[in-house]
């Protein structure tokens, strides 16, 4: 069992942490000869459809037994075992965000990789896949292991980096590892730098070439435009924020999106929607075949789930994000899509902004925000109002995208995998308040919001990364890796 001084210090909150030696693994990073193992006791365990009382044992950052209750009489725990008892809170998988914009390089005044992992560590999200759109466009390889070499210096999280698309990269495309890399992100509308693809001949070529899965964001840029055009005309430059859901309407998604299912229904390619925002949508996905046997899939957004367009005339454009946030029916029926399997994914599209550029007239707006620290207890919050089950949160935020994305070895607690796990009290109320907003940008849509629960403790490969408010920050994720072998075209 585990020495009286090191259970005294878990029982008071304090982790142990390991000197960085040791040997490195597959991925190069280190695991120490000497890693703190734990034993996580009393709780309530949310895993595969099933909640039960039990405890996990973590090993050499692996889980290595889940018990129904307890430990049996006799189990021989190493001497170096921390011993935590959750008093009954939640322990989950860790969520895995498959849409953030962490900004770096290139756009680190709204964030970085170290701030923004930061506020996805507290918020319970132990992986995330970023997305390509910082300067220089990550629409090569080279930038993309660039990115990759920044987050194993900066990330207390795992990582993974999207490739972008353009007009110009096909060959890039080609030579991406599927093993290695999380996605194509393919924007149909407009975006960052030279990463609107319009070519419809390019378009064809990506989606027969491409050996990574396709995320697309779907707005069609031609509606959006004149119907901005018609809303300049009324109002010039001031427009109101309660405007964008119909300038960025409901045809502009579902006319994009239905072309991207077409394209990938020709080709037979792997292809994921992101941020659906419109019910309309929902008629291009099917809840016929389980995850791992779809060929389309779809993301929905927390905001998508939490706001609707009611909330500009308090919010404003703090909630203005690409695809816009459209009406309550929209709201409510995707969640419905969420709760029938038509929607695959909960993510959250972060997109930190600075505060003074949230302020300016709507053109010159830009869109989007910070979420990923409040992404989990939010979804909880819905959870506690009767509207969703806890098992289909810890179902769309952790396990469907290991799933969908084919990680290897994350996304559940069992034995043999890598040990990113989440308590969450759901009896801690707190307000979201300035001082405890960890994003760099320092703002957030849910300001002035009482969250009945709390993330308190946060594991990543092992280590006791997030502890009651406290950071490792010696600790550093590991690079995403994904079971799918590159084939030829």
């Amino acid at each position: 069992m585990a020495r009286n001084s090191e259970a005294n210090q878990a029982a008071n909150g304090i982790a142990v942490i390991t000197p960085r030696q040791g040997r490195p693994n597959s991925s190069g990073r280190f695991y120490p000869l000497q890693m703190k193992n734990y034993y996580i006791n009393n709780a309530l365990i949310v895993n595969e459809q099933e909640k039960f009382a039990g405890a996990v044992f973590i090993r050499d950052g692996l889980i290595d037994e889940v018990f129904h209750g307890n430990a049996p009489a006799g189990f021989i725990f190493p001497e170096n075992t921390i011993q935590l008892d959750a008093k009954q809170k939640y322990l989950i998988p860790g969520v895995i965000d498959d849409h953030v914009h962490f900004r770096e390089p290139g756009l680190e005044s709204k964030g970085d990789i170290s701030t923004e992992s930061r506020a996805a560590v507290a918020g319970g999200v132990t992986s995330f896949m970023e997305m390509p759109n910082t300067i220089p466009n990550a629409t090569t390889l080279e930038i993309l292991e660039e990115k990759y070499r920044l987050a194993s210096l900066k990330s207390l999280a795992n990582y993974s980096f999207f490739l972008g698309a353009s007009n110009f990269n096909i060959q890039e495309i080609e030579n991406a590892d599927p093993g290695l890399i999380c996605g194509l992100k393919l924007f149909l509308g407009s975006s960052t730098g030279d990463m609107k693809v319009d070519d419809p001949e390019v378009l064809e070529q990506i989606f027969k070439r491409s050996p990574i899965l396709i995320v697309v964001h779907a707005e069609d840029d031609a509606i959006i435009q004149e119907n901005l055009k018609s809303f300049k005309v009324r109002y010039g430059e001031l427009i109101p924020p309660e405007a964008h859901p119909l300038i960025r309407s409901e045809e502009a998604c579902y006319s994009s999106s239905e072309y991207a299912v077409s394209l990938a229904k020709q080709y037979n390619s792997r292809l994921h929607l992101a941020h659906l925002s419109s019910v309309r949508e929902l008629d291009l996905l099917g809840n016929e075949f389980p995850l791992e046997n779809k060929r389309i899939t779809g993301e929905v957004c927390v905001h998508h789930l939490w706001f609707d367009d009611r909330d500009y005339q308090d919010l404003g454009a703090k909630i203005k994000w690409n695809p816009a946030i459209k009406t309550s029916a929209d709201r409510e029926g995707l969640l419905a899509g969420l709760l029938n399997n038509k929607i695959d994914i909960i993510a959250t599209d972060h997109a930190p902004h600075l505060k003074s550029e949230k302020e300016n007239p709507y053109c010159s707006c830009p869109s989007g925000g910070p979420l990923i620290q409040h992404s989990l207890v939010a979804m909880f919050g819905l959870f506690q109002l009767g509207k969703i089950p806890v098992e289909k949160i810890v179902e769309k935020m952790c396990h469907a995208p290991a799933i969908l994305y084919r990680i290897h070895k994350r996304g559940f607690i069992r034995k043999g995998f890598a040990a990113d796990l989440v308590l969450v009290d759901p009896d801690d109320p707190w307000e979201v308040k300035k001082e405890n907003i960890l994003s760099k940008c320092g703002w957030s849509p849910f300001e002035g919001v009482t969250f009945k629960s709390r993330v308190t403790h946060t594991w990543i490969n092992g280590r006791l990364v997030f502890n009651q408010g406290k950071f490792d920050e010696s600790a550093k994720g590991m690079r995403l890796t994904f079971n799918i072998k590159k084939q030829k075209i």
